[in-house]
Order: C-alpha cells, then structure tokens, then sequence
C-alpha cells in the first residue's frame, strides 16, 4: 500500500510515515516546511509545496498512480497563536484543506483521514467525552477542525469520498527510534514547555490555575505519539471496513481514556528526572480551555488499537528525543 502523507515532515506526520514505513507501507510526503522539518523526510518520497497547489497534487498521483488514501496532517496547531491570526488559520487550515479536496477527488482518491483534534468538543462534568458528545469548540484552532470534520463530511456525501476523522487528544513523547519527534525548540504545549523549563532552570508556568479540576490545573489525555500513529496504520489497513453500507464519513477517539492534570504532569515528569522543576502558577492563556479526556471504546472495537505506552514513557522518549534534537536538526 501506498500512502500520501500531507504535512508528513511535522512531528505527527513524520512519525505516521515512520510507523508505515515499519508496517509495509509506501508513504509519499507533501510539506511546505512551514513547520516541518526536511531533516524527517530523508530516505523518503518527498514534495516539497502547498496542498493547495493544483498542479503539485497532480504531479504527485501522475507519478504514484497507486496512492491508495491521503492522511491529511497539515495544519497550523498553536490556540494562542490561532487567536492572533484567526485569518491566517482559517486560510490555512480550511481554504487549503478544501482546496486540496478538490485535488484528491480529481485524481481519484477516495480514501482520506483527517488528522482532527479533541479541542472540538464540550467536556461533561467529569470532564469526559465520546464522538457523540456536543461539540463546542473555544478557540480558531479548534474552529478549524470542526469546520473540516463538517465540510468533509458534506463533501464525502455527495462525491465518491470516505473520510475518518481521528481526533486526537494530547501528544506527546517521540519515534522510540528517535527518527523523528517534537521538532519545535520553544514547544507551547505543556510537556515541551516542561521540558525547556527544565533545561534552562527556571520555574515551569502553569498557566490557569482555577479551572474546576480536582487540582485546579488544566487536565488533559496526553496519548504517546507512537500510539497515534500506529492508530493510522490500523486504520489504514482496515479503512473499507470502518465504514457500514452507506456512511461516507466517522470519527473515532484516540486518546487513553484517563485525565491526567498538569500538577499530576510535572508531578510524573520530577520522578523521572535527576533535577526536579519548580512551578509558577500564573493566568491561563487565550483560548486555553480546562480539557477533557476520552472515554470511548471504538477505537478499541473498530481499530483493534489500545494505547502501550505510558505518560511516563512519554515524558522519557521526549526526554530522549529533546538530548538529540538539536544534533538532528540544522540550525533556524
């Protein structure tokens, strides 16, 4: 089987390539580099441009006519950074996205799945969720991926098109192979700001500290990269199957099923590390959210996926990768 890869040099689709790569499959890579590293698409199928780009799209299943599904990463993924530029978000994850629909329906692709996220939905009381639970979604970002999952499915409905949405909780950790991992060096997410606090020897933020937790902290799935990704492989391999006689679209969950919140995060990250890190509590962040964890059993049932790894060994193979980042990676 072989599969295109869009946004398959960022730190999520390099490691759905790798984890291909080590099931069988062929995956052929299209990266602008906005984020994406060209360091994680050595000894790939790589194209280097925009998903919008007609001709690109075109180029790519002319000369690999036997793309059997698009896994569709790319995106911009920073909520602070959504609500500063809410149009270059909405560009660039929307606009292109259906930009690049047109593309895959053009050269007969028929198989797509979305990288999605958990942000769009509305936790319960217990902070938990299903692919049933009401959607509502507090920042751009998140905006987008709910507006993808619905124009996707729209399209999907009416043109000879499938689409998996996975939505993904909260990753972390890296390739175990160290192929390939978080490539920013001022991560915003927790565990990456964790990590830079920790290196330099300054306090880590917590940023909102009265969220209705039973800690006050945020709480969130943190699921180990390498899990997600070999979550698309099973989905890959079983996509025709995913689908009863006459759905065009789904969602399914990836996430562990347990909270764990940010105090419990640095908690776990201190009794893995020689130095503990101090903390510093401070306000939350636009667009930051209290967070919610999965409970959902489809992946389980129709992926045949449960997640391996630990938040433990998340934080120790983002440990591992963060020691090698830099010699992995050229400069800027």
């Amino acid at each position: 089987m072989k599969v295109l890869i869009t946004g398959g040099a960022g730190y999520i689709g390099s490691t759905i390539a790798s984890a291909c790569i080590d099931a069988g499959i062929d995956p052929v890579i299209l990266d602008n580099l906005a984020t994406g590293r060209r360091e994680f698409t050595e000894g790939r199928v790589f194209y280097e441009g925009d998903i919008a780009d007609g001709p690109l799209v075109d180029r790519i299943f002319a000369e690999h006519r036997d793309i059997a599904a698009v896994v569709h990463c790319a995106a911009l993924i920073v909520v602070p950074d959504s609500v500063a530029d809410p149009v270059g978000y909405y560009r660039n994850n929307v606009t292109a996205s259906l930009e690049l629909v047109g593309h895959l329906l053009r050269n007969g692709c028929r198989r797509m799945l979305f990288s999605s996220s958990a942000s769009i939905y509305r936790a319960g009381a217990d902070f938990t969720v299903d692919e049933g639970s009401a959607h509502a979604p507090q920042s751009p970002y998140a905006r987008t991926k709910s507006m993808c999952e619905a124009m996707l499915a729209d399209i999907a409905a009416a043109q000879p098109l499938r689409v998996l949405s996975l939505r993904y909780f909260n990753p972390i950790g890296a390739d175990p192979k160290l192929r390939t991992g978080l490539q920013l060096r001022r991560p915003s997410h927790a565990l990456g700001m964790l990590i830079s606090a920790h290196e330099a020897g300054i306090p880590f933020r917590i940023t909102g500290t009265d969220w209705p937790t039973r800690d006050g902290s945020g709480i969130r799935d943190y699921v180990h990269v390498w899990d997600l990704a070999a979550a698309h492989v099973s989905a890959l391999q079983r996509f025709d199957r995913l689908f009863t006689e006459g759905a065009t679209s789904r969602a399914i969950n990836l996430g562990t099923g347990t909270g764990t919140t940010v105090r419990e995060l640095v908690d776990a990250f201190n009794l893995v590390v020689d130095t503990p890190v101090k903390t510093e509590d401070i306000g939350s962040r636009p667009g930051d959210v209290a967070g919610a964890y999965t409970r959902s059993e489809l992946a389980a049932r129709d992926l045949d996926w449960q997640p391996r790894h630990s938040v433990a060994e998340g934080i120790r193979d983002s440990l591992r990768w963060a020691q090698v980042r830099d010699d992995r990676l050229q400069p800027g």
